[in-house]
């Protein structure tokens, strides 16, 4: 996957789901064939291996479980994320927050299988404190602002600093309220990587207007 990137996580917005989960990737591949920028998602499982299968950018489950074939009733395999080809998955979501000894299990089988590993931590610190877990990336994500009104970006470019100050260049995307250009293109030129979004892009009424826009940020850096 090429940095910087953007990655919008679909959610369970009803905008986001099934069939609408289908046109909206499909949104998403055109901006970035359109513009060479790189574009990523992360579907739900019910949507991952069909959305996969449709369109030629990473697709990212939002959630697995460290586990092997076996029963497992109701867990999402790792070896079946990778198998219906998606690229990697998201963990530790504020949504969807784990425990520590099961992010550690996450990422060693998604390591083992081929995954790549966005890991969310709602502070820089505790974004410090998992780097030597060796996700492939590192998500800063305050949870005060996911799916707010007001951006990490122009409320907390100080978290940002401090994110790659503390995980190191080339490691750190950040989230939380991201959704215009200004945003993408202050958290890159503050050392992030990439941002990852939501709402910005599934709620909103022209997706694809919304997402060219957001690639706009990604040049002006």
């Amino acid at each position: 996957m090429k940095l910087p990137v953007i990655i919008v996580n679909f959610k369970l917005y009803e905008q986001a789901t099934g069939d609408n989960a289908l046109d909206l990737a499909r949104i998403h591949e055109k901006v970035a064939k359109e513009t060479g920028a790189s574009l990523a998602i992360a579907v739900n499982p019910i949507d991952l291996a069909r959305v996969a299968e449709a369109v030629d950018i990473p697709v990212f489950a939002q959630h697995l479980d460290p586990i092997k074939f076996g029963g497992h009733t109701g867990h999402i395999s790792p070896d079946l994320v990778k198998e219906v080809g998606a690229y990697g998955t998201l963990l530790n979501h504020a949504e969807y927050p784990i425990g520590l000894e099961t992010m550690i299990k996450s990422i060693e089988r998604c390591r083992e299988v081929g995954l790549f590993t966005v890991l969310c931590a709602n502070t820089p610190e505790t974004a410090r404190d998992f780097v030597k877990y060796n996700p492939d990336l590192i998500a800063v994500e305050p949870p005060e602002l996911i799916g707010g009104d007001i951006s990490i970006s122009k409320s907390g470019p100080h978290i940002i600093e401090r994110a790659v100050q503390l995980v190191g260049g080339g490691r750190v995307l950040v989230g939380a309220g991201i959704r215009d250009p200004e945003d993408v293109t202050i958290a890159l030129s503050l050392g992030a990587v990439g941002v990852l979004l939501a709402s910005g892009v599934t709620k909103a009424s022209d997706p694809y207007l919304v997402l060219q826009g957001l690639v706009s940020g990604l040049k002006q850096t």
